[in-house]
Parts: C-alpha cells; structure tokens; sequence
C-alpha cells in the first residue's frame, strides 16, 4: 500500500487544480520558502480528518480556502483528494485503489467521500486506522514535532509507541463504548423514575379505566333508554297526529276569522311598537342591571355554599386511629412519669445548687463591682463632670432600652421553645405509631414480591410454550404451503400442451386416464423407466386397438399434436434372465394387467444398471440387450443416450406429486397437532397473564402504600428534625441574649454609679495616682474571686440546663401516652 496521488483544488495556495503523482518509495517535494511545500503536507493531515485549525497553521478552518491575490479572486471551497493504492489489501475495503475526498465551502459545511460515495468523517478515519495511518497516527511529522518526541517523557514514548502499535482505535472505540454506556446508564436512570412514576399512576389510571367502562354502560344503557322513549313519543305523535288532522278544518275556519282579527290588531300593534321603541332602552338598562344582580346572587350563593362545607368539614369527628394496645401505653406511661419526677427532683436539687453560687456570685460580683467603682470612679469622676451629666444621661437611658429589648427577646424565644418542643413530641408520637404500620406492610410487601415472582416465573414459561409452538406452526405451515405449492407446481407441468392433455381435454370419452396414473414404480428408478419409455411414458390408456385409432383420426383433423396411445393385449412374453449385476427394468413397475403387456414389450431386454461403464459392458456382452442407468443414461450395442437436458416425463411427476401428497398429508396432521397444543398453550397464556397482573396490581397497591407511609415518616422525622433545629437554634439565642445582658446590665450599673458620682457635689481633692495603689490591689483580688465564682456558676447553670431540657424532652409525653390508651 502507498499513496498514489494527492489532488488539491481550491486549498490554501493552490487555487487551480493540482495533481501530485507519486510512486513507490520516497518522495522529496523541494522549493524556496513559501512555494507552498506545507501546504501539501497540511492537505494529506486535512484530508485525513484533521479537525483543529491551530494545526493547518490558521486561525479557523475556513483558512484552508483559497483567499484571493491580486490578479485572482477567492474560491468558494476547498477540495482534496487522496488517492491510495490498495493492491495488497492493506485497507479494509473490497476496492485495489481507494480514493478519499474532503470538501469544505466557504459557509463551513464540509462533505467527506471514500470512492465517490458520500461518507462520515468517523468512517474515513475507521478505514485509515486500520491501515495505521490517520491525523492521530503520528505518521505526519511537522517541524519541532521530531525534538519534542526525542524529548518526551517514557509515558509519552508509551503512547506513541502503542498508537503506533494500532491501540488508539481501540482506545477510541472504548472511549466511545464507555460514553455510550454512561449515557444508556443515565437512560436507565430516567426509565427506572419513569417506570416508578408510572408504577405510582397505575392505580389511579385503573380507576379511571374503570370509571370509563362504568360510563359506557351507563351510555349504552341510556341510549337505550332513550331510545325508548322515542318510540313511545312516535306513537304519542301520530295519535296526537290524528287530533290535529280532525281538527285542521275547524282551524282553517278559525284561520279566516282570525285574518280579520289580524288586520285590526296589527293596526294596534303599530302603534304599540312604536310604544315599545320608546320604552327599550329603559328596559335594556333594567336587563344589564338584572343580570349584574343575578351574578352578584350566584357568587354569594357560591361564597355560601364553600362556608357550609367547611363548617361541616371543622364539625366533623376526626377519625379515629388504631394505635399501640392501652396497656403497654398505660405501662410506658407510668414509666415515663417516674422518670419525669426523677428529672424534676434532679432539677429542682440543680437549681437549688444554682441559686446558692448565684448568690454567691452576686456577692463576689458586688465585691468585685464596689472595688471596680471605687478604683475607677476617682479616675472618672474629673472626666465625667468635664462630658456633662447630660451625655452619661443618654448612656444610662440606651442602657436600660437594651436591657429590656433582651429580656423581651428571652421571653419569645422560651415561648418558641416550648412551642417547638410540643411540634416535636406530637411528632415523635405520630413516628412511633406510623413505625408500626410499616413493619405490618413490610411483612405483607415480602409475600406479595414472593408471589409476584413466581406469577411471572410462570408466566415466562407460558410465554416461552407459546412462543415455541408459535415458532413450529409456523415451520410446519410454510413446510405446508410449501408442498401445496408444488404439487401445484407438478400438476399443472402434467397439463402440458401435447396431444394427450388435447384428448383428455376435448375427448375424454376416448381415453380412461394417463398411464402415468395407473402404474407404480420403485422408488429411484422414476428416471431410468421414463427414459426407456420416452414418449410412452406420456402415453395415455384408451379401452381398445380401435380406441386407440379413431383417437389418432382425431387428433390428426384437429391438428393437436402427437399422443401415445396403450390398449389392453396379451401378455404372451418369455423374459429371459437378466444379465449378471443387473435388474430387468420391468421389475421396478407396478401395472394392472390391460397396460403391463405393452409395458413388458416396450421394456424388454432392458435392464437397470447403478452406473454407466456396468451398462457398457452387458451391451457389449450381449448386444441384444438394452441397460439404463438410474440416471437416465440408456445404453445399446453402439449407441448411448444421455445428458441433462431432458425435460421430467409424466411419470416422475406424478411420482413426485404421490411423494409429495404423503408428506403433505403429515405435515397437515403435525400442523394440527401443534394448533391444538398452541391453543391449550395460549389459554395458559392468558391464565397466567392474568395471575400476574393481579399480582403486580397488589404489589403495586402496596408499593404505593408503603410509599405513601414512608413519606409520611420522612414529612414526620423532617418535621422532628425541623424542630430539634429550631429548639437548638433559640437555646443558642437565648443564651448569646443572656451573656450579652449581663454585660449590659453591668454597663448599666457602671453608667449609674459614674452618673451618681458626676452629680455629687463632692470635691476631688486629693491625689489620684497617689491613692490608687490600694484600689487596685483591692480591684485584683475581687477580679479573681469574681472569675472562680463565675466558673462556678457557668457549670451549675450547664447542669441545670441539661436537666431541665431531659426533663423538658419527658414533660408531658406521660399525658399524652395515657391520652392514648384512653382513645
């Protein structure tokens, strides 16, 4: 394999048409810089598929048209053509000479071929891949490309080295594999959640299907009905017919009277349509205002009717719900209590605990207080009267605000605790109970899947019964029409247009039928007997010699051809031994006696041989003698008659219609049989079908049940959770707004004690660097009694906090269990 020739039209530089003939070896293209040797090497890489446009050295792929120069004006496309030689069978195509075409317009559509037929881009570089070329084969080797591959890495080496070795088109067609088994995975994602969505529909479209059936009964029984009615109306018609036929001359007297009446009233009713006119606009504006009324009434009846449904709706009893047996409520419920007291006496000891560090703290804290006011009130008391009384007013005043916008804040977010707590134990009860129901249906859902299976186990094996007798009545029926058709076949090639078929056709009173019919022959031998025969063999049996001739005198005026005629004679013949290795011919007939003579004289010294030199050789032994082959071939003393080209005589035909007429006869019989089966088979079917779709409509029922009990579990844990959520989140804002109002109420009592110290009209006289020495030692020592006591607090506060919300998670479930078992 080589490249033959490359033809480039239209591409980059190369605006007429350029053939490049190439032969076997190495080819050098040479000249200056710029006469357009890349391109040639751009045309094969674009030619092979090349997608990207970075390597045609160009901008976007368009590039590769011809854009014009001075003296000649831009093309519309770009065309190249590769032709290979494929004398050796290297590419994997039925052709000596392969020629691929690339072809690009100016708009950017493009248009591959391989022999001037139309192709894809993945079929080119299929074709090229196997040959191990392509733009991916690193068979085109561009300037640096050389360095860059002696420098690479192993692994790079690696790669090329197996895309050399042909692994890339099985990487890329694993590539491809994969994508298309991520995106039948994601179809079989998408069908899973559409067979669940319809799994979810299928009792709700039952129960419509049903509805429509229920509906068409009801239809076809009122179409009944009403029809009914119209008779019983027709007969009330044409008596009420009768009446008025009786009473039509009274009306037509009437009708004259009447006419004068007319004639005065319409006077009147001129008169009164004028009245009319004058009054239709009040009347029409007394209409629009009826009909704003009436709608007005109907929205009002409406707004009605809604309110009584929901008053009848908030009336009614709720439903009463099966739960957990009274007793084993009654015992949780005592249980639950003792563990409550137990919680609440271990809180009230941790309060207790709490309350005598809390006084602890605020004496240490006042201690601690005292000290701080008394160190800083000197350093701030020269300071606070030089800001004004009037600044510390405004401090105290936002002070105080704030502390009450906390302990408004605090007081929300224990009612919304307490609020969350009841959402998440009325929640808690509803979860336990809804537990129980889904282990009953779990239990019912493993049975039904049992069952399910083993409808459809055995619907498969229905399926596949009928599939295979389906399969062999349908073998058996063409085996069927097959033979019909040829004995068809044969039968009408024994209506040939000879004179025999003129006879038994115009004058069947001369002839008793074909001979062909009345004689039997051996199995095998149909073509020696029929080629000894020759024309008897088409003969036809007349009752007498003179028959025979007055049949002859016929066919002769009518012009209808030649005909072989057999009458009855004597049998007066002597067979002698037939030769060694041999059967007489006449052996293998059958005959009844009035044609076996003529039989006998027309068959003798004829014998049956298995091949022809054996029937040489006993012609040749005994000259007298006639021997034919099984084949055909009838061999005498000097002559021989064979070959291919004789036509089936009577007799082989009617031999094979009698084959073929008991083959027929048991494929009927077999194909019978395998109808009768297939019936039984496809009544099974249908039983079995209709095992399993009542097995898949319970399953589906409980499908949807535990479906809908599995939702309600997560919309009752979602709300359980939506609560412990909300509980955590206002604990931790009422403790951040409880750490910071201790700092603001400490603040606050600074602020006063600053704004208490700046009125008094006490002077400051003395030293203050000077006397602050034993403030501050007095100020340290309260500071580190204040912080132990606060460790303190904090930890009997963490202690009564746990117990109050353990006993908080237990209040009140007692009472709602004895509810329970009450209810």
């Amino acid at each position: 394999m080589y490249l033959k020739s490359l033809t480039l039209r239209g591409f980059k530089s190369f605006a007429s048409s350029t053939t490049l003939r190439l032969e076997p070896g190495i080819t050098c293209v040479v000249g200056p810089n710029g006469s357009g040797k890349s391109n040639v090497v751009d045309a094969l890489t674009w030619v092979m598929g090349e997608q990207g446009a970075k390597a045609l050295r160009g901008g976007k792929m368009q590039d590769v048209i011809f854009a014009g120069t001075a003296g000649r004006a831009a093309l519309g496309r770009a065309e190249v053509t590769l032709t290979i030689d494929n004398s050796d069978g290297a590419l994997p195509i039925d052709y000596s000479e392969v020629s691929i075409t690339r072809r690009m317009f100016r708009d950017g559509a493009g248009e591959y071929e391989i022999n001037g037929s139309s192709c894809r881009l993945m079929d080119v570089q299929e074709l090229l891949s196997d040959s191990g070329i392509g733009r991916e084969m690193h068979v085109i080797v561009g300037q640096g490309r050389l360095s860059a591959i002696l420098e690479s890495r192993p692994e790079d080496r690696r790669a090329f080295i197996e895309e050399a070795a042909g692994v890339l088109k099985h990487r890329k067609r694993k590539e491809k594999a994969v994508r298309k088994l991520d995106s039948m995975q994601a179809n079989l994602a998408r069908l899973t959640d559409l067979t669940g969505e319809l799994r979810r529909q299928l009792k709700p479209l039952g129960r419509q299907a049903e509805v429509a059936r229920r509906a068409q009964t009801i239809q076809s029984d009122l179409r009944d009905a009403r029809l009914r009615l119209a008779a019983d109306d027709l007969v009330t018609r044409r008596a009420e017919l009768t009446e008025h036929s009786r009473g039509e001359n009274l009306v037509r007297e009437q009708h004259a009277e009447a006419t004068a009446l007319l004639e005065e009233l319409t006077a009147i009713a001129d008169d009164q349509q004028q009245a009319l006119a004058r009054v239709a606009p009040a009347a029409e504006n007394a209409a629009r205002t009826w009909f704003r009324l009436s709608a007005l009434a109907e929205r009002t009846s409406a707004t009605i009717r809604i309110a009584g449904d929901r008053a009848r709706s908030l009336t009614r009893e709720p439903e009463q719900r099966v739960g957990d047996d009274p007793d084993e409520l009654e015992a949780r419920a005592e249980r639950i209590a003792l563990e409550e007291a137990e919680l609440l006496a271990a809180v009230d000891t941790a309060r207790d605990t709490l309350d005598a560090i809390r006084g602890e703290l605020a004496d240490r804290e006042r201690a601690a207080s005292d000290a701080e006011r008394a160190h800083l009130a000197a350093v701030r008391a020269a300071a606070d009267r030089r800001e004004g009384l009037a600044r510390l007013g405004g401090q105290v005043a936002t002070a105080r605000a704030r502390v009450e916008s906390i302990d408004a804040e605090m007081r929300r977010g224990a009612e919304g605790v307490e609020h969350a707590r009841e959402r998440a134990d009325a929640a808690r009860v509803e979860f336990e109970q809804v537990q129980t129901q889904v282990e009953s249906l779990t239990e019912g859902e493993e049975s039904l899947d049992a069952g399910h299976e083993r409808a459809a186990e055995a619907l498969r094996a229905a399926d596949e019964r009928v599939a295979e007798l389906r399969a062999g009545e349908r073998e058996v029926g063409q085996r069927v029409a097959s033979l019909r058709a040829r004995i068809d076949a044969l039968q009408i090639g024994l209506r040939r247009k000879d004179g025999a078929a003129w006879l038994l056709d115009h004058r069947a009173d001369l002839v008793t039928g074909r001979l062909s019919e009345r004689i039997r022959v051996a199995d095998g031998y149909e073509i020696a007997v029929s080629a000894v025969l020759g024309m008897m063999a088409d003969a036809v049996t007349v009752a007498s010699a003179d028959a025979a001739g007055e049949a002859v005198t016929v066919l002769l005026d009518a012009d209808a051809g030649r005909a072989a005629l057999v009458f009855p004679d004597t049998d007066d013949d002597r067979p002698d031994p037939a030769p060694e290795g041999s059967r007489r011919l006449i052996e293998t007939v059958e005959a009844p006696p009035e044609v076996l003579a003529a039989l006998r004289r027309t068959m003798a010294d004829t014998c049956v041989v298995d091949d022809l030199d054996r029937a040489v050789a006993i012609t040749r032994d005994r000259p007298r003698w006639r021997a034919v082959t099984r084949a055909g071939a009838l061999v005498g003393a000097g002559w021989v008659i064979g070959g291919s080209d004789r036509a089936p005589s009577t007799i082989e035909v009617q031999s094979a219609i009698d084959t073929s007429t008991v083959e027929l006869a048991a494929a009927e019989r077999e194909l019978e049989q395998t109808a009768a089966a297939l019936t039984g088979a496809a009544a099974e079917l249908d039983d079995r079908r209709e095992l399993a779709d009542q097995a898949l409509a319970a399953l589906r029922e409980s499908d949807a049940a535990i479906s809908a009990v599995y939702e309600q579990l997560g919309r009752l844990g979602q709300v359980v959770r939506s609560a412990e959520a909300e509980i955590a989140r206002l604990i931790q804002q009422r403790d951040t707004a409880e750490s910071g109002r201790t700092a603001v109420v400490t603040q606050l009592a600074e602020l006063e004690e600053r704004l208490r110290l700046a009125e008094s009209e006490s002077e400051f006289d003395g030293d203050v660097a000077g006397d602050s020495d034993p403030l501050a030692e007095e100020r340290e020592m309260a500071a580190e009694a204040l912080a132990a006591a606060r460790a303190t607090e904090v930890e009997a506060r963490l202690a009564v906090r746990t117990a109050e919300e353990r006993a908080d998670a237990l209040r009140g479930r007692a009472d709602r269990l004895r509810s329970a078992a009450r209810a």
